[in-house]
């Protein structure tokens, strides 16, 4: 198991970086390898990745989301992983993102890839371009503002 965790202050309020992070289907913009994401509905997304010429597809399931927060996952199928972002307010216009991310690498490619640090490398280049597409625009795409309680 690999686990991440990554951090990007952005020059925008806490309620514009937690809006775009909530538009799954943009993260292709800026997250390297992810070719689709389709939100399937307020707590199902389903990914199509491609990482070093390996593509999967899976569906992860947002198990905790409240808005201007945090955003929780964890696969439901395929590639084994699971997740949190959460969103600290640092002053009305500086917000810092945190990513913690926990992966499984799958194979002799995955496995080699982890060890070398890439997985790790990626996800901060990943945070990096978030800060750079947030910034650039000012705006969301979009938000979902929905509460979703952890499970029972």
């Amino acid at each position: 198991m690999s686990e991440i965790i990554e951090s990007v202050d952005v020059a925008v309020p806490v309620r514009t970086a937690y809006n775009q992070w909530t538009q799954f289907e943009e993260f292709p913009r800026f997250m390297e390898g992810v070719e689709e994401i389709r939100q399937v509905d307020d707590t199902l997304t389903h990914w199509r990745i491609s990482i070093g010429g390996v593509e999967r597809e899976f569906d992860a399931r947002i198990t905790e989301q409240h808005p201007d927060e945090r955003v929780a996952w964890t696969s439901v199928d395929g590639t084994d992983h699971a997740g949190v972002v959460t969103f600290h307010r640092l002053d009305s216009a500086l917000t810092r993102v945190t990513l913690q991310l926990t992966t499984a690498p799958e194979g002799v490619v995955e496995t080699l890839g982890d060890k070398l640090g890439l997985v790790s490398r990626r996800a901060k280049s990943d945070m990096a371009r978030f800060k750079d597409y947030i910034e650039s625009r000012g705006v969301e795409d979009g938000a979902y503002r929905g509460d979703i309680a952890p499970p029972s």
